[in-house]
């Protein structure tokens, strides 16, 4: 559904020891289509190794469940079952789903999971450098809509009712396994550390001495320059959506690889989103939402989940920024 792009400031943890024998590790592998970076705290490198083979591990269980371009994940076999009833999900799949639902609800239904069918046709106009005729969304449209789906919640089943449709989570999953790594790192033992999945950050407490994990957001049409503010968290989760990587112009007008699910086009403003959440399930599917209603409503989004909103926006060819009142909280002093 997006592409993000956060740079974490490593230079926080320059030192590779820390206050006696506690070390700063690293790790990173390729997962979901990005590198996934592990950063943790330990004394013990063979339980940190350990550890980060067994976060890995954890990403790839999830991702064989979520993935929509694994054609034998759950979600794949879900999607191909529509049209054909209910059907029962995974605990872990239904988990997920159960708070797509909810950022359906509470984005006044610009986060649709629903969207595949409109993912795929941009995403296969965009490799032949086209652009979809009316006709085409609109015909695509009829199989998407959250609001279709029926839910049978005391067995744990969904019903996608029309052949055709297609879930997909491209825009929550990131941040939701982020934050399941961090989670199972704490139960672990493991309390300093942070998981970047491709720019869906989740992090725990930071070093002794250490104020925040520093963590710089691009400037809106931009792949690498940077704000010179940068943010300072701990015990937090951020992500953020922008257009700098995917979009099609068409007669003269950039359209976002980001898809509005209630008018099939991508959204045609140029901005980048910033979200500060509790968790890194409500920051990704709020960065989504925000990249796509209109400012008004992303700062209402924002304060009923108690999440912090930074917005900078290309306007009449001049960077202009909004933000939630909280946000100025987390600017590095």
């Amino acid at each position: 559904m997006r592409t993000n792009y956060i740079l974490i400031f490593f230079c926080v943890l320059s030192g590779s020891t820390l206050f006696g024998q506690t070390q700063k590790f690293h790790f990173v592998q390729n997962k979901m289509g990005s590198p996934f970076n592990l950063i943790l705290v330990s004394e013990d490198s063979t339980k940190a190794k350990n550890l980060a083979n067994a976060s890995f591990a954890l990403i790839d269980s999830f991702s064989h469940i979520y993935s929509d371009y694994d054609s034998t994940s759950e979600l794949s076999k879900l999607s191909l079952h529509a049209g054909n009833g209910f059907q029962f999900c995974s605990p872990a799949l239904w988990d997920i789903l159960l708070q797509s639902k909810r950022a359906f609800e509470n984005s006044f239904h610009a986060f649709d999971i629903s969207i595949g069918p409109l993912s795929s046709l941009w995403r296969i106009k965009r490799k032949k450098h086209l652009f979809p005729d009316s006709l085409t969304i609109n015909e695509t449209l009829d199989a998407v809509g959250f609001d279709k789906i029926h839910w049978d919640i005391p067995n744990h089943q969904i019903l996608i009712p029309k052949k055709g449709m297609k879930l997909d989570l491209g825009g929550i999953a990131k941040g939701y396994i982020a934050q399941k790594v961090i989670d199972y790192l704490r139960e672990n033992g493991i309390d300093v550390a942070l998981a970047d999945a491709g720019g869906d950050i989740s992090m725990s407490n930071t070093p002794l001495g250490i104020d925040g994990w520093l963590v710089g957001v691009n400037i809106p049409e931009t792949t690498d320059d940077l704000m010179k503010k940068k943010l300072s968290l701990s015990n937090y989760s951020v992500a953020t959506s922008g257009d700098a990587y995917q979009y099609i112009e068409h007669n003269g007008k950039k359209y976002s690889h980001i898809i509005d699910p209630r008018t099939g086009y991508g959204v045609s403003f140029q901005r980048n989103v910033t979200v500060i959440a509790k968790d890194g399930t409500t920051a990704d599917w709020l960065a989504t939402a925000c990249s796509i209603v209109s400012i008004r409503e992303a700062k209402k989004i924002c304060r009923q989940q108690q999440a912090e909103l930074f917005i900078s926006s290309i306007e009449n060819g001049k960077i202009t920024t909004y933000q939630t009142p909280g946000f100025k909280n987390f600017w590095k002093k």
